[in-house]
């Protein structure tokens, strides 16, 4: 017979192993894990601190693309047969001139959009002016509902030829993606972290600029990659506003019906789009903040 307690439990009963407490602590970490998943409320591992953020294919597969893209478009283009008129479309510097201007007018529309939308869409999201948003917002919307083409038309009239006008029609145009992902990524931070960030003594400002801010980015860069491919497409507008850009040499291979004039301005265009794009897109993953970024 084993003695037993005042409980009439022998000390081998009461007693288990400490790798059973182990296992049984595990299992329940385990089900609670598995629970939270499935509520959607597990936290959610941050990438670590060394890890890339951008891997090799992301940084060289674009770049090889273009590359054997506008090589093989030269090859062709030297190849073939170009009369006096489509010569006259190309020589003297014309293509490389066509480039410069739409770049400009890309950079500078993009510019206006950004110092525009971004604070216009900070203040829209503050309490003294949120009742203002839905007029904003169908403003903006107003500036993509109108034609492209029909809204540089009516600012030539407005402001004269030039690329002024051309500019102005691309920051209409191109605002709503900016504005409205910014009102969005700041309207979708949890209350909780700016009370908290309230609560232990931070300025309006810096809750803004330390907390708010941050969480955004990554929506408010996705706006402004949107904007940035808009800005090269409608920049070929700006030829019938009389502010130059690749649209000259597509507009030149239309009206004298030369393909190769018309394909290499095109070609040129879709090549700048996918730049512009894949450097945006590198921009976006190396701007975003650190503990945004989850494992897979």
């Amino acid at each position: 017979m084993s003695p037993r307690d005042g409980n009439g439990d022998s000390p081998r009963r009461r007693e288990r192993h400490p790798s059973d407490h182990e296992a049984l602590a595990f299992k329940d970490e385990v089900e609670m894990e598995q629970r939270e998943r499935a509520a959607g409320e597990a936290p959610v591992p941050s990438a670590p601190s060394g890890a890339r953020r951008i891997s090799w294919q992301k940084w060289t597969f674009m770049p090889v693309f273009l590359v054997a893209a506008l090589l093989v478009t030269w090859l062709w283009f030297r190849g073939a047969r170009l009369d006096s008129i489509a010569h006259q479309a190309v020589d003297n510097g014309k293509v490389w001139l066509a480039l410069q201007q739409h770049i400009k007018l890309t950079a500078i529309s993009t510019f206006f959009v950004l110092i525009i939308a971004i604070p216009l869409g900070i203040a829209l999201t503050r309490s003294k002016l949120r009742r203002a948003t839905p007029v904003a917002m169908a403003f903006a919307n107003l500036g993509q509902a109108v034609p492209a083409l029909g809204l540089l038309i009516l600012l030539v009239i407005w402001l004269g030829i030039g690329a002024r006008s051309a500019i102005v029609g691309m920051v209409i145009y191109a605002v709503l993606p900016v504005l409205a992902n910014t009102i969005a990524g700041l309207r979708g931070i949890d209350p909780t972290l700016t009370e908290a960030a309230r609560g232990i003594g931070m300025s309006p400002t810096g809750v803004l600029t330390k907390v708010e801010l941050p969480l955004a980015v990554p929506l408010i860069l996705a706006g402004v990659r949107t904007a940035l491919v808009l800005n090269v497409g409608t920049a070929t507008l700006a030829t019938f506003g009389g502010g130059g850009g690749l649209g000259d040499l597509i507009s030149a291979g239309i009206v004298t019906q030369r393909m190769p004039v018309l394909i290499l301005g095109s070609v040129l265009t879709v090549a700048l789009a996918l730049l512009v794009e894949w450097l945006a897109s590198l921009a976006e993953l190396l701007l975003r903040p650190r503990g945004l970024e989850v494992t897979a």
